[in-house]
């Protein structure tokens, strides 16, 4: 479906995304503001009149989370319904031991205390000093569950009674749509929210440096004059794009290529809980000044079962930039970056001086998203058996999988991992290093070769992980989740990649680095290689809100320059672009761009490379709130 085909939201969905920001506005000042902790997203999920257990909670905040987003918080809503009166009587019920509709403190203090997420009796009194109304020493747990369903639709209503009452929050737009008010009462809006039946959108999947909201498009007219509108700071960009149009401009391959020195390593993309793509960076040393033709490109995994259907990763973009480091990582230089293709392959040539060089890989995020992480019909794949002798062993599905990311964390390729690499693979997998001891504990448990783990030994640790835990996979589980695969062991949230590096006259080396600032400095190249391919224009009326639009020969990237002394928000029409998909994962959105900075906006590519494609934009201001 193109972007412009999306279609309008039913009256139940309008009042679910309405019951969602009427919850969320009651725990933050605006949408735009981003969940930042687990007791965050509690009070936010109880706002919505969810009462969310620790099991519920470590399920949506993982260690590896940071923050959530208002379209986050929407998805979690749709997944975890409101708990029904019903339901909660039904388990009163199971305490009331001689069925008299009474529950007496012992019976509540043994349920609680010895079942489930247990409490503690203090836990325990401070629930009965609110649940014993009448103070008789007896829960009359009917009127209890009727008294708490109805307190908690009363926090709804008034929450939405004050987002229709605040005529600021009414023009603002709110996560992935804009404000409609429902046309039935807000009681009826509030009781028609559980029955909400639309899929929701995916959130924004491109790196979260920035706040974004987003908007669904309106079908009816806009009750503001047409001269007022023509008014409001807005710039309108339009780009065809033709699929002949780039074949003639690829960059040759230098002839004699096979006689320049080479190197290569390799690497992979992994989407990140928050949506960012992440992935290693990269130090390249050139010992003298030298023609170098350098390519990226996903990478084809040899233990792939055979079949017709081309692995999805593979239709991934990728890009190289290549940065002259300097004192300090903000003083480095864009050297260049990969804006030709050759089918999967993403090509820079130029000349590059004796020196230091970042090579910094990069994904748009168009193509490679987050999936639902609701588990498939299927039952997940067995990963441990147990043998006609008793013993426990790794099945065939799994050892197929552990060759892969064998293959992937292998940087250099040369079929053995150095303590560098399992490393990189083990803060990936579990947020810890292994040290040069226990590295010898492995040297003397399984199968070494030059001080490096093969790829039997790296099988051996994997079966020694099962048979500790006595054939729970949970373990496991989590490191393939780690490593982007779903519980059908398919590769989903990842993209595994290789970069070459051709130089002419010298020989180069490739370091891999695990730098703490480096999706800053991967942010400082991709600014620049927006702001020096294309000029700025102004949005009308303003002075000092700039847009800068890059056209590629295979991707359309935007940049948004706020040099005023306070935030902006400019809203983003994408509806009238053709064969085109937005980074954002949807065509009208908001960015929030403080004061003084420079902001990425989204990456459009085509859906179809074989048909030409419009990219047509509307940037507009929002007014402050």
């Amino acid at each position: 479906m193109s972007l412009q085909e999306s279609p309008r939201p039913s009256d139940e969905e309008e009042a679910f995304y309405v019951q969602c920001r009427a919850a969320y506005l009651a725990v933050f000042k605006s949408s735009l503001t981003n969940i930042a902790s687990k007791q965050q997203l509690c009070l936010a999920l109880q706002q919505a009149g969810r009462n969310p257990a620790h099991a519920t909670l470590n399920k949506y905040w993982t260690p590896r989370t940071s923050k959530l987003n208002f379209d986050d918080f929407c998805e979690i809503l749709k997944n975890e319904k409101k708990t029904e009166q019903t339901e909660l009587i039904r388990a009163f019920k199971k305490m009331d031991l001689n069925g008299d509709g009474f529950i007496s403190h012992s019976e509540l203090e043994k349920a609680l205390t010895t079942r489930g997420e247990k409490m503690t009796a203090e836990e325990v009194n401070a629930i009965w000093s609110l649940a014993d109304i009448n103070k008789d020493g007896k829960l009359d747990y009917a009127e209890f569950c009727r008294l708490l369903v109805s307190t908690v639709e009363q926090c709804q209503v008034a929450a939405l009674e004050r987002l229709e009452a605040n005529a600021k929050l009414k023009r603002q737009n709110f996560g992935s749509r804009s404000y409609i008010p429902p046309k039935s009462s807000v009681s009826s809006a509030a009781a028609a929210a559980p029955q909400a039946a639309a899929t929701l959108p995916q959130p924004p999947e491109t790196p979260r440096a920035e706040s974004d909201t987003t908007l669904k498009k309106d079908s009816r007219s806009s009750s503001r004059p047409a001269s007022a509108r023509s008014r409001r700071s807005s710039l309108s960009n339009s780009i065809t794009m033709t699929s002949s149009s780039t074949k003639a401009s690829k960059i040759p391959e230098p002839s004699g290529l096979q006689e320049w020195h080479h190197s290569y390593v390799k690497g992979c993309f992994f989407l990140e809980d928050d949506g960012s793509i992440g992935s290693l960076q990269y130090q390249l040393h050139v010992p003298q000044t030298t023609n170098v033709y350098l390519t990226i490109q996903p990478l084809g995994l040899s233990h792939r079962p055979d079949t017709d259907k081309p692995s999805s990763w593979m239709t991934v973009d990728t890009a190289l930039f290549a940065m002259a480091a300097g004192e300090t990582k903000e003083d480095s230089t864009l050297m260049g970056f990969t804006e030709s293709k050759d089918k999967e392959k993403y090509v820079w040539k130029g000349e590059l001086h004796a020196g230091t060089y970042y090579l910094l890989p990069f994904s748009s995020g168009c193509k490679l998203k987050k999936r639902s992480k609701k588990s498939p019909s299927n039952k997940p794949v067995e990963l441990v058996y147990t043998t006609d002798t008793g013993e426990l062993d790794l099945t065939r599905e799994f050892r197929e999988v552990l060759s892969d990311i064998f293959e992937v964390i292998d940087l250099d390729g040369n079929g053995l991992l150095s303590l560098e690499e399992y490393n990189f693979f083990e803060l990936r997998t579990s947020g810890e290093k292994c040290d040069k001891d226990s590295w010898a504990v492995c040297k003397e448990n399984f199968d070494m070769r030059k001080d490096q783990l093969t790829q039997q030994g790296f099988m051996e640790l994997n079966l020694m992980e099962a048979t500790e835990k006595n054939g729970d996979p949970a373990d496991l589980w989590v490191t393939l989740e780690a490593m982007g695969f779903n519980r059908m062991l398919e590769l989903v949230d990842a993209c595994p990649f290789q970069i070459d590096v051709h130089c002419e006259g010298t020989q180069p080396s490739i370091q891999p680095l695990s730098m703490d600032s480096g999706p800053k400095l991967q942010n400082q190249a991709l600014q620049k290689s927006i702001t020096a391919r294309t000029g700025a224009k102004a949005l009308r009326g303003q002075d000092n809100v700039f847009i800068y639009t890059y056209r590629g020969e295979h991707r359309i990237s935007s940049l948004i320059a706020n040099k005023t002394n306070q935030k902006v928000t400019v809203h983003v029409n994408n509806e009238q672009s053709r064969n085109c998909c937005s980074s954002r994962g949807m065509s009208v959105f908001a960015v929030e761009v403080p004061a003084r900075t420079k902001m990425v906006c989204q990456h459009i590519l085509p859906i179809n490379e074989r048909q030409d494609w419009t990219y047509n934009c509307v940037e507009t201001i929002l007014p402050c709130t």
